[in-house]
């Protein structure tokens, strides 16, 4: 539901309402092909290219075209957009759901928030449920009435660059490089703090839109840049405890 939340937000169209009309052997059917490309967000490995294509369901109940391939030139923009709807909509409309089968039910209190750790998939980070009663009047605006926030988390937006050593990369490389091949993209650049007979050799990237991440990295893992016969080379960050 997260997902489909997402794509409608992004301009596909209204799956939901077009899916409520269809036999139940159909919704499964589609709600297959979300399962794959939510496999596709974790996968590293591009997906195959069918000739008939790999989404044909979806493409027909959204009367547009969807492949795996988008959700996999767009992992990072999906993930945070995904996230984004789990937390502010799903976890809200779903909590009479999730207290029966999340192993943490016997411990959500009335308007007790619970934080469920890697849930669904860690991939999402961790979904926080609380739960209402039945008279509770939930937040109203923006898409289906709800109001989920807007900006990505820094997280989310962050990249993890690496230099060569014996080649000093700046902080003005940096900013000069990203601005240079994607415009005006650069939030923040925090180098490796060293002392002063020694180079940074890593650097925290925070970017203005999560879709420049996906810009970066083009569908692969790492990318690899050069300024001023300096190597760069760029990954999504992932915070570590």
């Amino acid at each position: 539901m997260a997902m489909w939340l997402w794509l409608e937000e992004i301009g596909y169209p209204n799956i939901v309402a077009k899916i409520l009309i269809l036999p139940d052997s159909i919704v499964n059917a589609i709600a297959n092909e979300a399962v794959l490309c939510l496999k596709c967000l974790s996968s590293d490995s591009p997906p195959p290219r069918l000739p008939s294509g790999n989404l044909p369901l979806s493409s027909r109940a959204m009367e547009m075209e969807i492949s795996l391939q988008m959700f996999f030139q767009n992992k990072f923009t999906a993930i945070s957009g995904i996230k984004k709807f789990l937390n502010s909509v799903c976890s809200w409309a779903f909590t009479d759901i999730l207290v029966q089968v999340l192993p943490s039910a016997s411990q959500v209190l009335l308007n007790q928030p619970v934080a469920v750790p890697g849930f669904p998939h860690p991939l999402f980070g961790n979904v926080t449920i609380v739960l209402r009663s039945l008279d509770y009047s939930f937040p109203i605006g923006g898409l289906h009435g709800w109001n989920p926030t807007t900006e990505a988390p820094v997280d989310d937006r962050t990249m993890f660059l690496t230099f060569s050593r014996g080649n000093k990369v700046s902080e003005s490389d940096v900013r000069e490089l990203f601005t240079g091949l994607f415009g005006d993209c650069v939030d923040s650049v925090n180098m490796e703090e060293v002392s002063r007979n020694r180079q940074p050799l890593f650097a925290r990237l925070v970017l203005r839109s999560v879709s420049t991440v996906d810009r970066i990295l083009n569908g692969s893992s790492i990318a690899k840049f050069t300024i001023n016969s300096k190597h760069v080379w760029a990954r999504k960050y992932e915070r570590r405890e």
